[in-house]
């Protein structure tokens, strides 16, 4: 019998307290809002999924959960990029658009480069070239 459950991804909401200043941090990322965008929430189309931006009080009563969470979540977004000096230089323009540094980029243990930081909300992305993920035609990560 096949799962009901497919092995995809769709979407990242990431729960923000100022949509407009979210907006204008990952604007100058350099991504551009999808047309959807209305009222509290911002679409951004990425390669094969869409990043959202809502509210985090209102995420948070959609889920019925509270909402004043505060640290590691236990969750990370990161970008794979194709080599050390893209790393760095992605990591460069995030700190100009007003991300924080949480681990400058370095030489891992698992065999990769990768460093992190934290947009306004602190939510946590890694930067990271990995030898060992390849990407396909359409610069899509592909590990099959």
């Amino acid at each position: 019998m096949s799962s009901p459950f497919k092995p995809r991804l769709s979407l990242i909401t990431l729960g923000v307290a100022d949509v407009a200043r979210a907006k204008a941090f990952y604007d100058a990322l350099g991504l551009k809002a999808a047309k959807a965008s209305q009222g509290d929430v911002v679409f951004y189309q990425l390669s094969g999924v869409v990043l959202a931006l809502y509210p985090r009080e209102l995420l948070a009563e959609d889920a019925l959960v509270a909402h004043d969470g505060a640290g590691f979540d236990g969750v990370t977004i990161a970008q794979n990029l194709e080599s050390e000096a893209e790393v760095d230089a992605a990591m460069d323009h995030a700190l100009t658009c007003g991300a924080i540094l949480k681990k400058k980029p370095q030489k891992v243990f698992w065999g990769g480069y990768s460093g992190y930081f934290a947009d306004p909300d602190g939510h946590l992305w890694e930067l990271a070239y990995n030898p060992f993920f390849p990407f396909d035609e359409r610069g899509i990560l592909s590990l099959d």
